[in-house]
């Protein structure tokens, strides 16, 4: 070997498609041509004929391999493999992106090194950019990034989206060329994906490393600017025109396939179309040098935050990943469109399966929801023998009356029943104690939900029917002490009334705040001037003897702090028997409303979801109180106020043949 060659030694750094023809000293004539006393010296040959070695200029380097491991070790060895030794020099990152063979490397080349190959160029099929390399233009102060191509056959493809993601996303420029007569759905589809991972994963990372590194505002408020370059042959590429330009064309598509490019600073549009052979990158060099001087947004950058942004991103985002298969008609093109309710999961039966008689099925496991009631028991002793025997919670066994077996359900709770073993279980068979069927009774198995259609049967909100109609009376005895009608009640309370109280019809508003009865308000009249008073104004009690109240009654605030006065008595018997019967009523009331609060929780359907589990309205999310009561709709069991379940319609499938409460949201449901 040459002295040449020996001082100059190649560095192995890649696979040999990729290196540098300029990493060599090679002078421009062949070394052959050079006689053994003729060989060159820093580029003088000793006859003196001087020779232009170019072993000084840039050279692209492996700087992450396809497997995502970063190939310079620190940020002194980046600076040697860049050839530049100015810890102070500001550069910014242009990388290039693009399908293989649409000429990413040759395209850089001709950009920024005068067409000098310092990243590897071939016409072979199996050759290729593998990892991403490295070249530093000190002209222009740019770090070049050649990456590796989009659509290219790979074993390690979700790994390269990666690669390129995180490139993409220490870079201030990203060129994305395409030489497709028309721009296809591949560029949308990355500058997309890259623009929503850029903000929900780079951006904070950025931030992070910027406030580390003293840098605000430059690594994260926006990603890089993208320009396309669309090379063509026998079509032309889009121009501005005075209604739409370039660039608000790739933006309208950009909104069609509903992918967001808010991340990028910028797009721009190169457009060219070569006729002959050679390509003119001009234009693509007057954008670059725009965008270049563009520090609006971001500004240059020292070599080592470069290194030191791409390694922190190389090392978080890494990893192993699912292997994601391309399979251009994935199972959902043929299969059963038909999800279940309750899970979710897909019909896996192929298209039209219920005209051949096949029902719905899937493989994966379901989960179990109350309002879809989507358990299913089998007879724990008939299973046993060899028989599956599907059984269900039932409000009455067969034997027994409907009424006789409502009030047995109320106390005992609800019945399993066998058509071969008979009774098997019963939910509050003793006082305490009892055990869950599935121990001793059942085996349960938790089925799909495809349709709403009989999975209910009527039966199962017979016990609540009946508590609707317990409700009707208590509500109808209970409104007696909480006045019918206000019109009505104001009319009793005055035929009654002792004399020196003022009539209901007089009382426009409260006799000490002043304050106007609304229709709904209740009027109180104070036992010792019987004037009319509101609730607050009248809260306290006291006995009057001079009105024949000897007992502790309602006066007013004005009266409480008063002496009695010298007035005769009169008879007030008449209204303290009113009194008496609206309390005694008041307290039949209570009882019933008691007495089906106790057996309410055991009587309703078990699709409902209980009280207890319920703290918001399903539709407004309003939060349950005693001002807002808890109601149920009676299609999809869940809890609902009262303003949201103002509609009445009938629900057969679940056993309700009359119009009855429906929240909104099933009232749209056909």
């Amino acid at each position: 070997m040459s002295a040449l060659w020996r001082e100059y030694k190649l560095e192995t750094t890649g696979p040999a498609i990729m290196e540098s023809l300029d990493s060599m000293c090679i002078c421009n004539g062949d070394i052959n041509h050079f006689s053994n006393d003729s060989v060159p010296i820093n580029g003088i040959t000793q006859n003196g004929i001087h020779v232009k070695c170019q072993y000084n200029q840039s050279r692209s380097f492996l700087l992450i391999d396809k497997q995502e491991y970063l190939r310079v070790s620190n940020v002194e060895k980046f600076m040697e493999k860049l050839n530049y030794n100015n810890k102070d020099l500001k550069v910014k990152v242009v990388s290039i992106f693009g399908n293989t063979g649409d000429g990413k490397s040759h395209a850089l080349n001709q950009t920024f090194f005068k067409g000098e190959e310092v990243f590897k160029t071939s016409n072979d099929q199996k050759s290729g950019t593998s990892g991403v390399w490295a070249a530093l233009d000190s002209v222009l102060n740019v770090i070049c990034l050649d990456t590796e191509g989009l659509l290219g056959i790979t074993s390690y493809g979700n790994k390269r989206i990666r690669l390129l993601l995180k490139v993409l996303a220490v870079s201030d420029i990203v060129i994305y060329r395409t030489q497709s007569e028309k721009l296809n759905r591949d560029l949308f589809t990355f500058l997309g994906t890259a623009s929503r991972a850029y903000s929900q994963h780079f951006q904070t990372a950025l931030q992070a490393i910027g406030q580390r590194e003293g840098v605000t505002g430059s690594l994260s408020a926006l990603g890089p600017s993208i320009i396309v370059l669309h090379e063509t042959k026998y079509t032309k590429p889009l121009t501005n025109n005075g209604l739409e330009s370039a660039e608000d064309v790739l933006k309208t598509r950009f909104a069609q396939m509903k992918l967001e490019t808010d991340a990028f600073n910028s797009i721009k549009y190169v457009g060219i179309q070569t006729t002959n052979s050679t390509t003119d990158y001009e234009p693509l060099q007057t954008a670059i040098k725009r965008e270049l001087h563009n520090t609006t947004v971001r500004s240059a950058r020292k070599l080592h935050l470069v290194y030191d942004t791409l390694k922190v991103l190389n090392e978080k985002f890494s990893g192993g990943m699912e292997y994601f298969s391309n399979i251009l008609f994935p199972d959902q093109y043929f299969t059963c469109p038909m999800k279940c309710l309750s899970c979710g999961a897909r019909c896996s039966n192929s298209m039209g399966h219920l005209l051949e008689g096949k029902p719905h099925t899937s493989n994966n496991r379901c989960r179990y929801q109350q309002q879809y009631e989507n358990i299913v028991y089998t007879c724990k002793t008939c299973y046993s023998s060899g028989n599956e025997v599907q059984v269900t919670r039932q409000v009455e066994t067969q034997n027994d009356s409907s009424w006789y077996g409502l009030v047995k359900y109320a106390f005992s709770g609800d019945v399993i029943e066998c058509p071969h073993c008979g009774e098997i279980y019963r939910s509050r068979q003793y006082w305490y104690g009892n055990k869950n069927p599935e121990e001793f009774a059942v085996c349960k198995d938790i089925t799909h939900v495809w349709n709403m259609t009989n999975h209910s049967v009527a039966t199962q909100n017979a016990a609540q029917r009946m508590i609707d109609g317990v409700s009707y009376i208590t509500e109808a005895v209970t409104n007696v002490s909480l006045q019918p009608t206000k019109v009505l009640s104001a009319w009793v309370a005055d035929q009654v009334a002792p004399s020196y109280w003022r009539p209901n019809n007089e009382i426009r508003h409260c006799h000490k705040c002043k304050m106007p009865f609304r229709s709904t308000d209740t009027k109180h009249h104070c036992r010792a001037c019987g004037e009319g008073f509101c609730e607050q104004c009248s809260s306290k009690t006291k006995c009057v003897p001079s009105r024949n109240w000897y007992t502790q009654v309602r006066v007013c605030d004005i009266c409480y702090n008063k002496d009695e006065p010298t007035e005769s008595s009169e008879d007030v018997n008449a209204r303290k028997v009113s009194e008496q019967v609206v309390s005694t009523l008041s307290a039949v009331g209570s009882v019933l409303n008691y007495s089906k609060s106790f057996i309410k929780d055991t009587v309703r359907p078990s699709y409902w979801i209980p009280d207890s589990k319920i703290v918001n309205c399903c539709i407004c999310e309003k939060k349950f109180s005693i001002s807002i009561p808890l109601h149920h709709c009676r299609d999809c069991g869940r809890g609902v106020c009262q303003g949201c379940s103002q509609h009445r319609k009938p629900v057969p499938y679940r056993g309700w043949d009359k119009p009855v409460r429906v929240c909104d949201s099933c009232r749209k449901i056909a």
